[in-house]
């Protein structure tokens, strides 16, 4: 009788990671609503990476490169406003996405809850304790517990795509749940 032993198992090869610029480029497909980020400070930022996370408790998210001018107010800060921006709002999402400009110079706000900047004209805005920062890769990771909230009806969002700002329309015949 032989006996023989089954050879140790050898790990398959992992992938490489797909670089930045591919990420990028692949990414860039997808459309996003636009939203600025307000924090104390006042320091804000245009941001696509706004999500909702959870409905009970009322949960947002959004991320941050950790590099970002704006990130250190950001680190600093225990509250934080969205504002889900309209159609017609291309300057503003422009203006703060630009660094190294005033990006509050010419704009309407005013001072909300624990300092945090609320901008007038949003379709929708949001104000939210934070509740986790986390690193995560090259960004950081903010997660708030909403604690007010308004919105302008029947206004049409500001949508980012393929590097420009656009708009949306409904499918004709679809149906919008409010």
């Amino acid at each position: 009788m032989t006996v023989t032993q089954d050879a140790p198992a050898v790990p398959a090869p992992r992938p490489a990671p797909v670089g930045a610029d591919r990420l990028r480029r692949t990414l860039r497909r997808q459309a996003a609503g636009v939203t600025v980020i307000t924090v104390p400070g006042p320091a804000g930022f245009t941001a696509t990476s706004f999500t909702s996370v959870s409905l009970e408790p009322a949960l947002v998210s959004f991320y941050i490169s950790a590099t970002a001018s704006a990130a250190p107010a950001v680190r600093a800060a225990e509250a934080f406003a969205v504002h889900i921006l309209r159609r017609d709002q291309e300057e503003l999402a422009a203006r703060f996405a630009r660094s190294g400009a005033d990006r509050f110079a010419g704009t309407d706000w005013t001072p909300g809850e624990q300092g945090v900047p609320v901008l007038f004209g949003a379709a929708a805005w949001l104000t939210a304790r934070r509740v986790l920062l986390q690193e995560v890769g090259d960004h950081l990771l903010v997660v708030g517990e909403v604690v007010d909230t308004g919105a302008e009806e029947g206004s049409s969002p500001l949508v980012y795509h393929d590097g420009g700002f656009g708009g949306f329309t409904a499918a004709p015949g679809v149906a919008v749940r409010r």
